[in-house]
């Protein structure tokens, strides 16, 4: 059975649609669903484009990619028509995390959205991270100390702009700048721009336009690669986290004080 009809069957099977009701859907006989779905023919490229559009998947995601074992929580939306966002498993059924190394942390902004690209990707398994698709980001400067280039920031993925924390930290891959690694402040009703702020004060803070986030991942934990000194804990950074303890401190006590 060639891929195109394992997936289809598969897809078909997710969204809870019964032969007949898949082809009155698309608009053609059960017939020919089910002859599809075997592997006895092939559909014409402007059928392909109906299967395309009623499963939102592109063509070559369809008839490349093997999808019999994802799961709805294995693709993003993204306007109109679905990606393909694996979550990648060991044998012990627990993800596994996709590092994006240094030397080719710039090939991802022309891969990040190519399965094969992120499937040839180092993995690593980080077992006590909460729910949800995280993915390995190299730090590179001294813009947000006290990390340290060469460090990694690990980040779970944000389906949406609107579930920004203003002034949390985030990764963000934008279309002029990279990969980047700030804070973020929404500025979307305003001006539809996110303004970016470094911990460290020699950087000035800027502006991105929406349009020009192709994808945002929030913080959950990062991984030193070479020990500190005594000099990386600037005044400024320990000011911060003792700013953000005392929010966290004051949202537990009027959480639990009654």
């Amino acid at each position: 059975m060639n891929l195109f009809a394992k997936n289809i069957r598969h897809l078909r099977k997710l969204k809870n649609r019964t032969q007949e009701q898949c082809a009155d859907d698309i608009g053609i006989l059960r017939s020919r669903v089910s002859s599809y779905e075997e592997g006895r023919s092939q559909p014409p490229f402007e059928l392909l484009i109906k299967f395309s559009e009623y499963f939102k998947l592109p063509i070559d995601i369809l008839i490349k990619k093997d999808l019999t074992l994802t799961s709805d929580n294995s693709f993003i939306e993204i306007g109109k028509q679905r990606v393909l966002f694996p979550i990648v498993v060991d044998k012990m059924n627990e993800d596994l995390i996709e590092v994006v190394p240094v030397k080719a942390s710039a090939g991802y902004l022309a891969g990040y959205d190519d399965p094969e690209y992120i499937e040839q990707l180092e993995k690593i398994k980080l077992p006590f991270l909460p729910t949800g698709k995280h993915r390995a980001f190299p730090i590179k400067g001294d813009s947000m100390p006290p990390l340290k280039a060469g460090a990694y920031v690990v980040a779970k993925y944000m389906e949406s702009l609107d579930d920004i924390k203003e002034g949390s930290t985030y990764v963000l891959v934008t279309l002029n700048d990279g990969i980047v690694y700030k804070r973020v402040y929404n500025q979307i009703e305003t001006n539809q721009t996110l303004l970016l702020v470094s911990d460290n004060s020699d950087y000035k803070a800027y502006e991105v336009p929406v349009n020009e986030v192709l994808e945002l991942w929030e913080f959950t934990c990062s991984i030193n690669t070479q020990e500190y000194n005594e000099r990386d804990l600037k005044v400024e950074s320990i000011a911060r986290m003792l700013n953000d303890l005392q929010v966290e401190l004051k949202e537990f006590t009027s959480k639990y004080s009654h």
